[in-house]
């Protein structure tokens, strides 16, 4: 999950499903909102602990941590300088694991192809979705860090893409940098805003999810394998830049000035292409090869998933 929240456009909602653990999850994070100190001070920390799935939680956000580690020192390499093999990679785990989940369902009625249906349109509109001017207004600050922590926990929607698409990724960087570098209060007001969103929103769409995965649980499964499908879109192998976002000036360009720091500038906004219209080196039988090895990742998974319920 860790690797997967340091490529912009993949969720690590969707390695979570991948893995059969978001659930689990879900639940957690909604039982720790109801801040169960009582259980602590009634029946001790053992029974805390237990209450709120601590091994499990502690255990999860380690591995994350490495993964966010390993995606900063590997996968942004491979993404600078192979994108199509690493898109490859994981349009083949999406696709085999939005097969996966939908398995899961074991009757289709309307209600499951309504809500499929309804996933696949609101991924795909998001990743086609031109992004809006951002602004440091408090309230939409704190907005902003709801939706996109949703975002975080959604398979299949990143959690910085939808900060992009609202026009506030750059003036959230800009404001961390300031905190780190000048102690700027007005900067850390507009990052405590923000993280006090980012926990609003958790809390709320956590115990939202948990409640729909208890009331209408299938259903909630083909939403969910909708989003997965949608977001193909964004994950294509082969796309060119039609947009950037300029981090320095927080403006949005079509081109680059030539001889510009690559680093300075993020894709905003791309457009799908054949391998030989690609910009880039296609590696079209490496994307394959890549492709095919996030299939199998996925099955292997989800057979030995099959196994360990089995048992």
């Amino acid at each position: 999950m860790g690797m997967a929240e340091v490529v912009p456009g993949v969720s690590g909602g969707t390695i979570a499903f991948i893995t059969g653990i978001y659930e689990r999850l879900i639940f957690d994070i909604k039982t720790l909102t109801t801040f169960p100190l009582n259980i602590w001070r009634k029946q001790g920390f053992r029974s805390f602990w237990k209450h709120i799935d601590g091994t499990f939680l502690i255990t999860l956000l380690s591995g994350m941590v490495l993964g966010i580690l390993v995606g900063v020192l590997g996968i942004t390499y491979l993404l600078e300088n192979y994108p199509s093999l690493v898109w490859g990679f994981f349009f083949g785990l999406i696709i085999a694991s939005a097969i996966y989940v939908a398995r899961q369902i074991k009757l289709w009625t309307i209600s499951e192809y309504l809500t499929l249906v309804i996933g696949i349109f609101v991924a795909y509109y998001i990743t086609i979705f031109s992004p809006v001017q951002g602004t440091d207004n408090l309230i939409f600050v704190l907005l902003s860090g709801m939706i996109a922590v949703c975002a975080l926990i959604l398979p299949g929607i990143s959690g910085s893409f939808i900060l992009l698409l609202l026009g506030m990724y750059s003036i959230v960087l800009q404001s961390a940098k300031a905190v780190i570098s000048q102690q700027d209060k007005n900067a850390m007001l507009l990052i405590l805003v923000f993280v006090l969103g980012c926990g609003l929103g958790l809390a709320l769409f956590a115990n939202l999810l948990n409640y729909l995965f208890k009331r209408f649980h299938h259903p909630t499964l083909a939403l969910l394998t909708g989003f997965m499908i949608g977001s193909l879109n964004r994950i294509w192998p082969w796309r060119n830049p039609v947009l950037w976002l300029d981090k320095e000036n927080a403006e949005y360009i079509k081109i680059i000035p030539p001889g510009a720091d690559l680093h300075s500038f993020e894709i905003v906004k791309e457009m799908n292409v054949l391998p030989n219209n690609y910009e880039g080196t296609a590696y079209l039988a490496g994307v394959i090869v890549c492709f095919l090895v996030g299939l199998l990742i996925v099955w292997v998974m989800s057979f030995k998933g099959d196994e360990q319920t089995a048992g």
